[in-house]
């Protein structure tokens, strides 16, 4: 790897800047486990333990993923679609709320350990507070506490509720799924909000429709994404 200028964000970690972003990225860019990172920068020569890997991913990912939704502030779409997914921790029922945009870039997530309109309620606070502005339009499916708590938080906005009109939000849900096969669980509802809440601005970095644009503009936006991570990160050349 190439050699980089040491920025005070890595102070007193003893691997190279380079190293410790490339890490953050696979793990929260792909579906692999700690481990897996582990035996991959091993192929590279790099030597670090899956729990290295795990505070770096904590550290550095959630500085990554603050920066990232800095930056989109306002400039996410105006259509939002919300849904939340069940997921057992400790045999226990938590949910995963969720907001999308209509070009399919994730808003905002929470967990609750409740589905009604108390829940509903803190999901729009946040995503208010969030994004800085009101949806053109919101979309759901069909549990009434959705109606109730957008009556309240936000009276003007048109509401559409029908289940045909939200998988974009409920297929937002399946990179979660696919990691918590990976992962063999979540520990706890902490555990699953800080990973969701670093791997969804992530994601959104990379979010690049391929069926309507042409290949080598799908090169540039990928080049152009990765500039931004690396921009993120704070690497730059010695």
């Amino acid at each position: 790897m190439t050699r980089l200028a040491r920025d005070p964000l890595y102070r007193r970690h003893r691997f190279p800047a380079d190293v410790i972003a490339h890490a953050v990225w696979l793990y929260f860019r792909f579906p692999l486990s700690l481990r897996m990172v582990e035996d991959m920068l091993a192929a590279r020569g790099v030597i670090v333990s899956h729990q290295t890997v795990r505070l770096w991913a904590e550290k550095f990912g959630g500085h990554f993923a603050n920066d990232i939704r800095k930056r989109s502030t306002g400039k996410l779409g105006d259509k939002w679609h919300l849904d939340e997914v069940v997921i057992s921790i400790g045999g226990k029922k938590h949910w995963l709320w969720r907001a999308v945009d209509q070009d399919g870039f994730v808003l905002d997530v929470l967990v609750q350990n409740r589905r009604n309109v108390k829940a509903a309620k803190r999901l729009m606070r946040k995503l208010l507070k969030g994004q800085g502005r009101s949806p053109r339009v919101m979309i759901t499916d069909k549990l009434r506490s959705y109606g109730a708590a957008k009556r309240d938080i936000m009276p003007g906005v048109e509401h559409r509720s029908h289940k045909g009109l939200n998988n974009r939000a409920e297929n937002s849900h399946q990179p979660t799924r696919r990691r918590e096969r990976i992962m063999k669980g979540f520990k706890s509802a902490r555990h699953l909000q800080r990973f969701a809440s670093i791997h969804d601005p992530v994601a959104n970095l990379f979010h690049i429709p391929r069926h309507e644009i042409s290949s080598d503009h799908h090169r540039e936006l990928r080049t152009e994404a990765m500039q931004m991570w690396n921009e993120i990160a704070r690497l730059q050349t010695a």
